[in-house]
């Protein structure tokens, strides 16, 4: 298991990676954007948003950094931009843990599978940190 840093972005976030990238002489970053995301009934992205960064990371030194812009009609808060996310090939210690930070928090996504994983929530705990659970079956890196 593994802590990772999420930081978001209000629509510059490729902007941003490439220029991390570049400081910490990382490998191109490899962005997936929201165009790229398969399209849901239930929500319409707007043609301007296709272009920003859904997902993308950068090994620093050792730790993976993940990044994305905001999602379209979202709300973008400066200072509550980061995230700490926990990446586990453990589903069961990925729900007790979720569980666990969810008591006297708020649930913004439940555990639940996706594209990209077979379990992902995302929860802010009482005291206002934002954590994000994701499965890692190894095929995002």
């Amino acid at each position: 298991m593994a802590v990772e840093v999420y930081i978001n972005f209000n629509g510059n976030c490729r902007e941003a990676v490439e220029f991390y990238a570049k400081v910490f002489g990382t490998e191109k970053p490899q962005i997936m954007t929201f165009g790229d995301v398969p399209p849901s009934p239930e929500f319409t992205l707007p043609e301007e948003a296709k272009s920003l960064v859904m997902h993308t990371r950068l090994s620093i030194n050792g730790s993976n950094v993940m990044f994305s812009d905001v999602c379209p009609g979202m709300p973008f808060i400066a200072g509550n931009n980061i995230s700490l996310t926990i990446v586990s090939t453990n589903i069961d210690e990925i729900k007790s843990l979720f569980n666990k930070l969810k008591e006297g928090g708020n649930v913004g996504m439940d555990l639940q599978e996706t594209f990209w994983s077979k379990c992902y929530g995302f929860v802010t705990d009482k005291f206002g940190i934002g954590w994000q659970f994701n499965y890692d079956s190894g095929q995002m890196r």
